[in-house]
């Protein structure tokens, strides 16, 4: 009985390896931000660093390792629903810490946007891979689809925030940095 979901699992090889490479790629490119953001020293406090730079480096390893456990070759459909409730809990304690850094950090006021794409959508994200992997047992082929959507949208949101971070360095702290040193 255990075969046919294993089986399932399988047939999403190929998605898991695309997702899982795009987060690695994307994973390396937010470290180039931060080293260029260091260097024209537009980086803001800790408090906006862990509300702002770092989530999206999680949410990029998140899909990372969602793609590396729904590609490992299990003997029980167990093993891989416990290693994507381990990412979904773990990951839903770390949105929560999100929102209190954001709420902490004073170098930035966050509009509607910013709580939706950096604390919510992730918060959401994370509960449903946790409610997924308690599901996986029952309806795998279905839960599938959902961990693979709950990934793309974790990528989705790693991209956004990421393209957020190059915009507001490139052109709202530059600016006020440029303001003060004339």
């Amino acid at each position: 009985m255990e075969h046919a979901p294993l089986m399932a699992l399988a047939a999403w090889e190929s998605f898991y390896v695309i997702v899982g490479s795009s987060a690695a790629a994307l994973t390396g490119l937010q470290f180039v931000v931060i080293v260029l953001g260091a260097e024209i020293n537009v980086l803001g406090g800790i408090h906006g660093i862990r509300a702002f730079a770092t989530p999206t480096i999680v949410h990029f390893c998140a899909v990372l390792l969602l793609s590396a456990l729904l590609s490992a070759p299990w003997h029980t459909l167990w093993s891989a629903s416990f290693g994507v409730g381990a990412c979904g809990l773990a990951g839903v304690v770390y949105a929560i810490r999100v929102v209190m850094h954001t709420r902490r950090q004073t170098d930035y006021v966050p509009v509607t946007e910013d709580w939706l794409w950096h604390c919510a959508f992730p918060f959401i994200a994370y509960g449903t891979l946790l409610v997924a992997a308690i599901m996986l047992q029952r309806r795998a082929e279905t839960t599938l689809f959902v961990i693979g959507a709950m990934a793309v949208l974790l990528l989705f949101i790693g991209i956004h925030n990421a393209w957020d971070a190059v915009m507001y360095l490139a052109i709202d702290r530059r600016s006020k940095t440029d303001i003060n040193t004339t």
